[in-house]
């Protein structure tokens, strides 16, 4: 057995499960379940047509570099959505799909990551939990980087050491961030790039949330965009990480893209092609009508604008809730130890929210997910609204 796989914690969701062992709620109170980022709004009625008409695709052989029509796809909507240039993103050299940004990101540090015993991949703390999992499975050691209040809920670059930039050769940053949906700006973007280039490491940028947003007039920008206002032309060191879980209501599907450095794609395509992670035919071909529809993208977030109205009014009075820039999760403080209240939610509300500390890891500067919570506003308008009155009877009744 690979001894790197006892180094991985169990799932957050398997704790859950664990903290609600013994509970009963009540009877009279209808499950809401907030605590899984799995979209529930109906998915577009022309990808479920498109994907009935083409299941003959199931008798075909994939092939890991994808259908030229779905790489132009990704490439035409990656130029639109980040204001690239004209013919920048070329479909040939620069995209490869992934069956979703969960098995891209774990299997991109297989590929990339040097287990040289002193090397080191960094991540925001909390975390995506994948990007631990990758880590230990590559066989380094991650470091985390605490993202609070203080720091708007991104990283503080300016805190970590130049020790260990030294020893870094992967960073995961995620933008807008899970789970507190802070969005990187083009600045801080470009800062992240300066570091690349001075340390020599490659960034990872989980943007799977990029089309889930707050303000229409100005979508969060990319690490692709930053490279375009930079000049860098060749996306060196920069690779992005996309899906349509989100944008699309899509989870099943498995769909998502990589694009970026041209000679890093190279590489992850000889690693892909042994790894057998070709997305099927049918799967591309209705990824590539989704990417070429931007129409439902906002209709979409025009639904996620109603629930979190609705849960701040009903919410604010007792929690510290802030509508985020990006993605779909409420971070607040708890008023006692997560843990606690997730538990006390269930027991009185039948309402699960996960707790924060399930994200994160204590580092020598504490732990960044202690006593919040994540509150997935994924289910439909009427129940988001519903449990938001029930977290806020349960808090006053503490």
């Amino acid at each position: 057995m690979n001894p790197n796989i006892l180094k991985l914690k169990p799932y957050p969701f398997e704790r859950l499960a664990q903290l609600k062992q013994g509970v009963t709620p009540p009877v009279g109170l209808n499950p809401i379940l907030l605590s899984i980022g799995e979209p529930k709004h109906a998915p577009p009625e022309f990808i479920l047509q498109a994907m009935r008409d083409n299941l003959e695709g199931l008798a075909i052989y994939p092939s890991a570099k994808g259908l030229p029509q779905l790489r132009q796809a990704i490439a035409a909507w990656v130029t639109r959505r980040y204001g690239l240039k004209s013919g920048r993103m070329d479909p040939e050299r620069h995209i490869l799909p992934v069956n979703g940004t969960r098995e891209g990101l774990f299997a991109f540090a297989q590929a990339m990551v040097d287990p040289n015993g002193r090397s080191l991949v960094l991540m925001p703390n909390p975390f995506y939990q994948i990007y631990e999992g990758a880590t230990f499975l590559s066989g380094v050691e991650p470091w985390y980087m605490d993202t609070t209040t203080n720091s708007g809920f991104l990283p503080d670059l300016d805190a970590i050491q130049e020790r260990v930039w030294q020893r870094c050769q992967l960073l995961y940053i995620c933008t807008p961030g899970n789970p507190a949906g802070a969005v990187m700006d083009i600045a801080y973007l470009s800062r992240v790039i300066e570091l690349a280039d001075r340390y020599d490491f490659i960034i990872a940028s989980d943007e799977c949330y990029a089309e889930i947003y707050h303000d229409e007039s100005a979508p969060p920008p990319g690490l692709l965009q930053a490279c375009e206002q930079l000049g860098r032309h060749d996306f060196r060191r920069c690779m992005v990480f996309h899906s349509l879980s989100k944008r699309s209501n899509l989870p099943g599907l498995r769909s998502g893209f990589v694009a970026g450095d041209a000679e890093i794609i190279d590489t992850f395509l000889r690693y892909r092609t042994y790894h057998g992670c070709a997305m099927p035919v049918p799967t591309q071909i209705v990824s590539t009508l989704a990417w070429q529809d931007d129409r439902h993208a906002v209709t979409n977030r025009a639904l996620y604008r109603q629930k979190f109205q609705a849960a701040m009014d009903i919410l604010r009075p007792v929690l510290d809730v802030e509508y985020p820039a990006g993605a779909f999760y409420l971070w607040p403080h708890t008023p006692v130890d997560d843990e606690s209240f997730v538990r006390g939610l269930f027991a009185t509300q039948n309402v699960t929210v996960l707790p924060g500390s399930y994200l994160s890891r204590q580092t020598p500067r504490g732990d960044p997910g202690k006593d919040r919570v994540r509150i997935s506003l994924v289910a439909p308008v009427a129940e988001c609204t519903e449990a938001a009155h029930r977290i806020r009877n349960y808090v006053e009744s503490l």
